[in-house]
C-alpha cells in the first residue's frame, strides 16, 4: 500500500496540496438531470449553485459532472463539436443579465414550458424553446453585451472562440452536415479565411460567440462559488475528440485521420469496437509543444479544480483501425509495448506541469500494470469500481475496500454501468458471490440496508476519493427514485437510444434539498 505522504512528493504535488491530501467525499451530479423551479426541461449552470451549498452541509467537499461541451443536435457528452465550447442548453434563463429592463422577454420566459416531470430530457423540445428564446434576448441586449468591458475582455482571452463561432455557423448553414461534405473552399481554414467568413457572418458569428460569453459567465461564477466553500469542482475530459468538430476541422495536423480509435475483440465484443473517433498524431503535438492539449486544459481549469481524464490508458497506447475496418482489424499504437510507459508518461508530465486541476484516471477494463504503476508513480488516481475488483488472476474473490490503495477513486457504480440496485437484480451469479463475500444471505432483490453497507463501504474505503453517482443515495429513500430500475440508469454502452444521457433525477432541486431523511442518511454514510 502507498503512504499518502507519497502523493506530496510526486509529480502531481502542486495538485494534490490545492485539493489536500485527505478522504474526500462526492457526488456524480450530470448536469442535464437536475432540475429546478428556475430551470428550462434540464439542469442549468445555477442549478449547481444550491447543489453547492447542500454538499457542504452533509460533509460532501466534491461535485462531479460529466461533459459539458456544445454537443450540437446530439446529446451524448462524450461526442461534442468542440473540447472548449460549452452546452448552450445549460444556460440558465432566468439569471441572464439585462432581463430586468424588458418585460417582453420576461413575459415570454415565463410562458417557456418547464418539462421537468419525466424521466427523461426531452432534448429536442428544450433546445428548440430554448434557442427560440434565446435569438429573441440576443435582438433585445445583444448590442449592450457585445459593447461591454466584460465581453471584451473575455474575446481577448477565448483565442479558440473565433473559429469555433464560424464552424458553428457554417455547421447551422449546411444543415448540420459533416465538414468533410461542405463545398471544398471550407473543408481546409486557414486564419485569412476564418476572417473572411467571420466577417460575410458577422452576426451569425458573433450570436455563438455571445452564448459561448454567457455560459463562460454563468460557470466561472459557479466555480468561484465552490471555491467559498470549499467545494471542488470535478470535470471531465473526454481523451478522444468527435472527428466532426470545430477542433479538427482547424487543428487537421495533430490528428491522424487514416485512423479510428477503438477496442481490440474481448468477452464483451467479437469484433471488438470502433468508436468513430480520429486518433492523435503524437509527433505533430509535440512539435507544438502540446499546445492545443495545453489550451484545453488550462481553459478548463476556468470551471473544474479536478478532471476526470477519461480512457487515460490511450495516452499510453490507443486501438487504431484502418479507415473503413472493423475493431478486429485494429492494433496498438505505438506498435512497440517497450515504449508504451515512456510515451504515456511524457505526455501526462506535460500536462500536470501546465495545468493545476488535479488529474483522476478512468482506468477500467484491460490496464497494463505498468500504467497503473506509471499512474500511481505520478501521483494520478485510478478508479475502482467495488463490484469490479476482485482476484481475477486467481479465485476471482472480492477485493476488501480497506486494501484498495490510496492513490484511488472508489465507487460503486459509473454513468456506464447499471446503479446498484439494477446490477443486483440483472446479474445473479455476482450478486450471490458479492453477498457470499460480506457474509450475507443472498437474496434476489438488493435490501436497502444491504445497500446502505455497500455505500457506507464505498466511504470508508483506504481510497482518499469516495464519489457515487446521487441515484445510489436517492434509492434508500422510498419514493425518491423512478419506479422502473432501467429509469435510473445513464447509459447503456454500445447502443443508440433516446433514453441514454437523458436520465433525470426524480426530485427537484428543492425537495432535495428539504429532505430531512435523505440528508440525516447521507451524513451518516461518511461519519
Amino acid at each position: 500500500m502507498i503512504d499518502p505522504a507519497f502523493l506530496s512528493h510526486s509529480p502531481a504535488a502542486k495538485q494534490w496540496h490545492r485539493i489536500g491530501v485527505k478522504h474526500h467525499h462526492g457526488l456524480v451530479l450530470p448536469l442535464f438531470s437536475l432540475h429546478s423551479s428556475h430551470s428550462y426541461g434540464i439542469g442549468e449552470f445555477p442549478d449547481l449553485i444550491p447543489m453547492i451549498e447542500w454538499c457542504h452541509s452533509l460533509g460532501f467537499d466534491v461535485i462531479q459532472l460529466l461533459p459539458i461541451n456544445d454537443t450540437g443536435l446530439g446529446t451524448s457528452p462524450y461526442s461534442a463539436l468542440s473540447a472548449f465550447a460549452l452546452n448552450p442548453i445549460y444556460l440558465g434563463l432566468s439569471h441572464l443579465p439585462y432581463l430586468e429592463g424588458h418585460p417582453l422577454l420576461q413575459d415570454e420566459l415565463k410562458a417557456l414550458p418547464k418539462l421537468s416531470r419525466s424521466p427523461h430530457v426531452e432534448y429536442n423540445h428544450v433546445r428548440e424553446n430554448k434557442e427560440r428564446f434565446l435569438k429573441h434576448y440576443f435582438q433585445q441586449v445583444g448590442k449592450q453585451i457585445l459593447g461591454s468591458e466584460e465581453y471584451a475582455h473575455f474575446i481577448q482571452k477565448a483565442s479558440w472562440l473565433k473559429g469555433f463561432a464560424v464552424y458553428k455557423t457554417l455547421k447551422s448553414h449546411y444543415q448540420w452536415a459533416n465538414w468533410e461534405s461542405w463545398p471544398t473552399e471550407f473543408q481546409n481554414p486557414t486564419p485569412e479565411l476564418i476572417d473572411r467568413l467571420a466577417a460575410e457572418h458577422q452576426e451569425d458569428v458573433e450570436w455563438h460567440c455571445l452564448l459561448q460569453f454567457l455560459c463562460d459567465r454563468q460557470l466561472h461564477r459557479v466555480k468561484e462559488y465552490a471555491n467559498h466553500h470549499r467545494v471542488f469542482l470535478m470535470g471531465d475530459i473526454p481523451i478522444l475528440i468527435d472527428r466532426d468538430s470545430a477542433d479538427v476541422w482547424l487543428h487537421r495536423s495533430i490528428f491522424d485521420l487514416n485512423y479510428s480509435a477503438g477496442s481490440p475483440p474481448d468477452m464483451f465484443s467479437k469484433d471488438g469496437q470502433n468508436w468513430g473517433f480520429p486518433i492523435y498524431n503524437w509527433e505533430q503535438i509535440n512539435q507544438e509543444g502540446f499546445r492545443w492539449w495545453i489550451d484545453r486544459l488550462q481553459w478548463a481549469s476556468r470551471y473544474y479544480h479536478i478532471y476526470r481524464l477519461d480512457h487515460i490508458v490511450g495516452f499510453f497506447r490507443i486501438w487504431a483501425i484502418p479507415r473503413g475496418l472493423t475493431g478486429k482489424d485494429g492494433y496498438f499504437i505505438p506498435r512497440d509495448p517497450a515504449t508504451w510507459i515512456d510515451h504515456g508518461q511524457r505526455i501526462l508530465l506535460t500536462m500536470m506541469r501546465e495545468c493545476d486541476m488535479l488529474p483522476i484516471g478512468e482506468d477500467l477494463g484491460v490496464v497494463p500494470l505498468e500504467v497503473r504503476a506509471c499512474l500511481s508513480a505520478l501521483g494520478i488516481c485510478g478508479t475502482r469500481v467495488m463490484r469490479w475488483e476482485r482476484m481475477w488472476r486467481e479465485d476471482s474473490r472480492f477485493i476488501p475496500t480497506q486494501s484498495y490503495s490510496p492513490d484511488a477513486m472508489t465507487t460503486v457504480s459509473t454513468h456506464d454501468s447499471e446503479p446498484l440496485q439494477l446490477w443486483w437484480q440483472n446479474n445473479e451469479e455476482e450478486a450471490q458471490s458479492y453477498a457470499h463475500f460480506k457474509g450475507w444471505t443472498y437474496q434476489p432483490i438488493l435490501s436497502r440496508d444491504h445497500h446502505r453497507e455497500i455505500l457506507w463501504d464505498s466511504h470508508h474505503s483506504s481510497s482518499l476519493f469516495h464519489i457515487n453517482l446521487l441515484q445510489e443515495y436517492l434509492a434508500l429513500i422510498p419514493g425518491l427514485t423512478w419506479p422502473s430500475l432501467e429509469d435510473e440508469r445513464i447509459n447503456v454502452p454500445g447502443i443508440l437510444s433516446d433514453q441514454n444521457w437523458s436520465y433525470r433525477f426524480k426530485p427537484t432541486i428543492e425537495e432535495l434539498i428539504d429532505n430531512q431523511t435523505l440528508k440525516h442518511t447521507m451524513q451518516s454514510l461518511i461519519i
